[in-house]
């Protein structure tokens, strides 16, 4: 039988340097990325500058005063991108910005910001969808070829595979994003949102000593998440609950902060596994790739290499300079958009929520 003949790339390889400018704004990350594409075919970030708004523990952020935070750093943040980068606006070839799926009045404010440099510097721009923007730059920074892609933030939770042209998603969570599951139940123990409150979670997930029975979601290629926040929830309020850790007198049975964050941790992301195997097996699929500020914890990437190598996979992620929301993902996906003749109008630089 002979071999499948691989299929020419649509993308033509630049005749010259091609430098974008991405901005991203659509949740509490502020981010300004400037990438530049080569003759050879290899790829550059030249600098991708990140600025995060953070609440007091126990709150989250809303979209006005995120909005307010993004206006405040815009300038700040775009000139110490050009300055690192050591480029200027004209030498600039497009301006690329999240268009959406997001938070309305934070993705207003940045949208804003690239159309003003759009007129000022007469620069066209690109619209890019968050999600596309965050596999593209997962496979350019690990060099997946076709994987099947776990999509996991605070508020985006599916598994997407790549089909006729397009992104299709194979399964998604029936109600809340697996970040804003995590991102809740830290507001409920009062854990720190400085850097994240997921990535407080992870920290304290490793010191928990039991596994509490919790709810296991999944439906079809779909999960709910809601029932298992709840209920872990609900073992705040249990008599044998210590939000402080056991005291001398206290015996075996009893429940921590760091037990909860465990047990959350391990069902939730055995469940994320589950799908992601569903749609390895679906599509023929060796590859995985996760993508999104959840994509950072280290117990998830290690339960899906048990699952990718069992499998004879491979798993793919990125750290958190390319995990979490960030300018330089919308560079990068914006450009080959640009390269391949794509322009957003100005009548056309609307933002959406979803």
């Amino acid at each position: 039988m002979p071999g499948r003949v691989k299929k020419r790339s649509p993308l033509k390889a630049p005749e010259r340097p091609y430098i974008a400018l991405g901005l991203e704004g659509s949740a509490n990350k502020l981010g300004a990325g400037i990438i530049k594409h080569s003759p050879d075919g290899s790829t550059h970030v030249l600098s991708n500058v990140r600025h995060t708004y953070i609440t007091p523990p126990g709150e989250g952020f809303l979209p006005r005063d995120t909005a307010q935070h993004h206006r405040e750093w815009a300038l700040t943040v775009i000139n110490d991108a050009l300055k690192k980068a050591g480029v200027s606006l004209h030498d600039i070839d497009c301006i690329c910005f999240t268009k959406g799926p997001g938070m309305g009045a934070p993705l207003v404010s940045v949208a804003l910001v690239a159309r003003t440099l759009s007129l000022l510097y007469n620069k066209p721009l690109v619209g890019v969808n968050h999600c596309v923007g965050h596999i593209e730059m997962g496979r350019q920074v690990t060099g997946a070829q076709n994987p099947v892609v776990l999509y996991v933030s605070g508020g985006n939770t599916q598994v997407i595979a790549y089909s006729q042209q397009c992104y299709r998603i194979f399964g998604e969570t029936l109600d809340i994003a697996v970040g804003n599951c995590l991102d809740r139940f830290a507001r409920v123990i009062n854990l720190s949102n400085d850097p994240s409150p997921g990535y407080n979670i992870e920290q304290e997930a490793k010191k928990g000593k039991r596994l509490l029975p919790l709810p296991y979601t999944t439906k079809g290629m779909d999960i709910s998440l809601s029932g298992i926040l709840t209920s872990t929830e609900a073992y705040t309020t249990d008599k044998r609950f210590r939000p402080n850790g056991p005291s001398p007198e206290d015996g075996e049975d009893i429940i921590t902060p760091q037990d909860l964050c465990f047990s959350l941790q391990e069902h939730v992301f055995a469940m994320l596994v589950e799908i992601t195997e569903r749609a390895m097996a679906h599509i023929g699929s060796k590859e995985v790739l996760i993508v999104g500020g959840v994509g950072c914890n280290e117990r998830l990437q290690e339960m899906m290499g048990v699952m990718a190598r069992e499998r004879g996979g491979n798993v793919f992620a990125t750290d958190e300079r390319f995990c979490i929301d960030n300018g330089i993902m919308i560079a990068q996906a914006g450009l080959l958009s640009y390269r391949m003749g794509y322009e957003t109008p100005l009548a056309k630089s609307t933002c959406t929520q979803r």
